[in-house]
């Protein structure tokens, strides 16, 4: 592995959007804090970024998101209750939010798309590579993906996105990738991205999903990137950029991905993201998979 690349060690958070998919539920809770199983989504995400070594977290906020930061702080009214009561095990779950990592938080203000809010980033990262994560994606800690990136990262310069094969008629929701081949399998090299193509148009069947490791000249990219895809400035764009031409900041490689994903982006995947994590925990698996297993036995008789 090169040692010619500087070590990551922070990671951006953008956590500004108005969740609207979710409403009503997110009229005055943000969407990152909606629990999956007992943890907000968010925990899930800052959780994956301190196990691959990012210890500084910065989140992109917007209005109404003080419950982010009130999580991840100290709550020193219910720890004293807790305590009082002996209950040491809801203590530590309590606690370990906040001594997660180094939390920063820096507000996007206007909603000018994914691009932006990376952008805001730029005075908190300076010029270091830095990982983006996106809160709809929850990877699963047994595949780290973010390891494997930040060795990708470390050893080919640059900058690293994930990427997951998904079906023709499914690539519109994502952005998308022209990938050559390299000599590693799960590795390959990006030679354009598009944001959300039609089926038609898109380059390939890979999927750009919600986790990045960026070059910091990304910032001087996205500040000259006129708005595109809903007159929003897009990260893909930028990233278009960077791939089409090495010297702005190095290539553009992408790993693909094929471990276990849980998209909390729709009412639907967040609920089969629910009941999958919640099969798999060693407290609440059996219980809960033998109670699934009767309840959709007697639905299907029933029809």
């Amino acid at each position: 592995m090169s040692q010619s690349h500087p070590r990551i060690s922070k990671a951006v958070i953008p956590a500004a959007g108005l969740g609207t998919r979710f409403l009503p539920a997110t009229k005055a809770t943000p969407k990152e804090m909606l629990p999956v199983v007992d943890k907000p989504a968010i925990q899930y995400v800052v959780e994956e970024a301190v196990a691959a070594g990012l210890d500084d977290v910065l989140m992109v906020t917007g209005r109404n998101k003080r419950p982010l930061e009130d999580h991840f702080d100290r709550n020193y009214e219910l720890e004293s209750a807790l305590e009082n009561k002996g209950d040491g095990e809801r203590l530590a779950k309590v606690q370990e939010s906040s001594d997660l990592a180094t939390m920063h938080y820096v507000r996007q203000g206007d909603p000018k798309g994914l691009g932006h809010a990376v952008l805001c980033a730029a005075p908190h990262v300076g010029d270091e590579p830095f990982a983006v994560l996106l809160g709809d994606d929850l990877i699963d800690p047994r595949d780290p993906l973010l390891q494997r990136m930040i060795e990708v990262r470390q050893e080919h310069g640059g900058s690293v996105v994930a990427l997951m094969e998904v079906a023709p008629e499914q690539i519109h929701l994502y952005g998308s990738a022209a990938v050559e081949a390299t000599t590693e399998a799960d590795v390959v090299r990006l030679s354009g991205l598009v944001e959300k193509p039609s089926r038609e148009e898109a380059p390939s069947h890979y999927a750009i999903i919600g986790r990045y490791v960026l070059d910091p000249a990304v910032f001087d990219v996205l500040s000259k990137t006129e708005p595109g895809r809903g007159g929003e400035i897009q990260l893909t764009d930028a990233l278009q950029q960077l791939a089409a031409d090495a010297t702005l900041g190095g290539p553009v490689h992408g790993v693909i991905f094929h471990g276990r994903r849980y998209d909390t982006g729709d009412r639907g995947d967040y609920l089969r993201a629910i009941v999958r994590l919640a099969c798999e925990r060693e407290d609440l698996g059996p219980d809960f998979r033998a109670w699934l297993q009767r309840f959709v036995t007697e639905e299907m008789q029933q029809r």
